[in-house]
């Protein structure tokens, strides 16, 4: 039986993140750096400062997650250079505010394909490779809170989310046993760019007050997750998706409800 600091040493492994240098994808790639991995970070545009821990940084990919033809090469570009690609993190997703109503089909269509079809895509090029290796390879999916409860504003993406935890679900059966692939769902989660969707600290801070745990999520939280399910320590987690949300949001009825207020 492997020791547990030994499961999570990922010394000669070769991790891929899409979305990789910022947010939830850069503290995903700062885990996976630690703990010894070989890590390949994809963004469209390399950042100012690559995630790193000590001397050792996060190789930069240029890559639009959303064409099939480049993802392809640069999966093959991983292959080639390293000889072996161990766990694909899907992570690259996201979408602005739009109004459902007036939302134009090629908007949705955009989103769909971000958050859906390029991971796909990506899934499947990741699994030629590893279904050849001897050791075979996970596959993780970035999900979101907003598969399993309504996401206004961001309707199609909530959707697209939440068929992404259906796909997982079904690669898992078809890929099984050498590649194991799941799903790992963040709730709300404090980036960079928490300012665009929650305001200034006042407001971040009363945003995570409204979370059972007291506050936000980090992306260390999801890169902890992530850690553990691409190791030997979860060799039987598959199929399924970890909802990681600090206790999920409170009821609105809770506020709105008079019992026991008088």
């Amino acid at each position: 039986m492997q020791s547990h600091s030994a499961a999570l040493d990922y010394s000669g492994k070769v991790v891929m993140i899409t979305g990789g240098t910022r947010g939830i994808g850069a503290g995903i790639a700062q885990a996976f750096l630690a703990a010894g991995a070989t890590v390949v970070a994809c963004g469209r545009r390399e950042p100012e400062q690559m995630p790193a821990v000590g001397n050792r940084s996060a190789r930069f990919l240029s890559v639009d997650v959303r064409d099939a033809e480049a993802t392809e090469e640069a999966v093959a570009a991983v292959r080639e250079h390293y000889g072996r690609l161990d766990v694909l993190v899907n992570n690259a997703g996201g979408s602005p505010a739009a109004d459902a109503a007036t939302a134009s089909p090629r908007f949705s269509e955009s989103i769909i394909r971000l958050n859906l079809l390029a991971p796909l895509n990506l899934a499947q090029q990741a699994n030629a490779v590893m279904q050849q290796q001897d050791s075979g390879g996970v596959i993780i999916f970035i999900g979101s809170v907003a598969a399993s409860r309504p996401s206004p504003g961001t309707a199609a993406y909530g959707a697209a989310k939440a068929a992404v935890v259906s796909l997982a679900s079904s690669l898992a059966v078809e890929w099984a046993p050498k590649v194991r692939v799941l799903s790992v769902s963040p709730g709300l989660i404090r980036t960079e760019q928490s300012h665009l969707h929650y305001g200034d600290d006042e407001g971040i801070a009363a945003v995570g007050l409204t979370i059972p745990a007291g506050r936000m999520g980090e992306p260390e939280d999801i890169a902890n997750a992530c850690l553990y399910a691409a190791s030997p320590m979860a060799a039987y987690f598959s199929g399924t998706n970890l909802l990681l949300h600090g206790g999920g949001e409170k009821p609105a009825f809770l506020a709105a409800s008079t019992a026991g207020k008088a």
